[in-house]
């Protein structure tokens, strides 16, 4: 035997109360079931049970089958204040609802922004710290060669000191104490003899440079900034073959490097190749060594922020 379907129920309506709770503003489906479920008795009665039922799961569901009764109501049909109030009532619960979620989603984008903020702030403050790390470690790096430099012009000058002492026949000091000291030939022949790697090249080229413009600061600036341009694109992008090739005849190239002395030549230390019927400086993609040209970098920064850059050269030449 199959078990019995549930019967739909048959709702029953007067069409009079139904205008009067559509022109409140009640869907079909709601002021059906709302009149259905209260006998058809009055308006307000209708109003107050779609209050009461308005989150029922099947409120806006409409009925299968309407029977439409035009017989008067029981009660009085005009609209009083209190449905009015009511149906307002239930209109201002309906827009709270709808404030209070737009406020949550609200919280939820600020908590959001918040946070993009947050991360934002860290990611700045991480680049600012390793920038400050690397001034740092080159401002030490500075102070170090300055040092180097002041001790060794130092020592120069207490060998000169004494070998005037000596050659004036004059008594050294202390020299019962401890011998006397090496002349200054004596001395230099005796330290060992230091290769010349393409390190010391790239200086003693910058160095050139520099003392061959040396009235002209903002030249050799311009000088060192554009080299330091060159040398940092190749590093950054070796496979860039725009970075690798420089024309000789640009302007702006003879104005800032290739008219100098030499310019041109700590290029080609940096690993730059003449071609193409010396038209262009190009770098062989196979012959890139970042280590190098990072070093080549490193020298120019110094050359443009070391005021003592090369001094110790120039003393030694003196």
């Amino acid at each position: 035997m199959q078990p019995q379907q549930a019967e739909v129920p048959v709702m029953e309506v007067n069409m009079n109360l139904l205008g009067k709770l559509e022109s409140l503003g009640f869907p079909r489906a709601r002021a059906v079931r709302g009149l259905h479920y209260t006998g058809n008795t009055t308006v307000e009665d209708a109003v107050n049970w779609l209050i009461d039922h308005e989150n029922d799961a099947d409120i806006d569901q409409m009925p299968l089958v309407v029977i439409n009764l035009d017989v008067e109501s029981p009660q009085p049909n005009d609209i009083t204040e209190a449905i009015k109030l009511k149906e307002q009532e239930l209109r201002d619960r309906v827009c709270m609802k709808n404030r209070d979620e737009e406020k949550k989603l609200e919280r939820e984008r600020e908590k959001e922004r918040i946070r993009a903020g947050k991360a934002l702030l860290e990611a700045k403050r991480i680049a600012e710290e390793n920038e400050r790390k690397r001034l740092l470690a080159l401002r030490k790096a500075e102070k170090e060669e300055e040092k180097r430099a002041r001790e060794k012009v130092l020592k120069k000058l207490d060998l000169d000191k004494l070998e005037r002492k000596q050659a004036l026949g004059l008594p050294l000091e202390n020299r019962a104490a401890k011998p006397p000291l090496p002349s200054m030939q004596e001395e230099k022949s005796s330290l060992p003899v230091k290769s010349i790697t393409k390190a010391d090249h790239m200086r003693e080229c910058l160095r050139s440079l520099k003392l061959a413009y040396k009235d002209d600061n903002a030249k050799v600036k311009k000088a060192f900034q554009t080299l330091l341009i060159y040398v940092g694109n190749v590093a950054r992008s070796p496979d860039e073959e725009k970075f690798r090739k420089i024309r000789l005849s640009n302007p702006k190239f003879q104005e800032r490097v290739g008219s100098l002395k030499g310019g041109i030549k700590f290029l080609e230390l940096c690993g730059f190749e003449r071609s193409e019927g010396d038209e262009f400086l190009v770098f062989p993609r196979d012959k890139v060594d970042v280590q190098s040209l990072n070093t080549a970098g490193s020298m120019l920064k110094s050359a443009l922020t070391n005021p003592y850059f090369g001094l110790l050269e120039k003393m030694k030449e003196d």
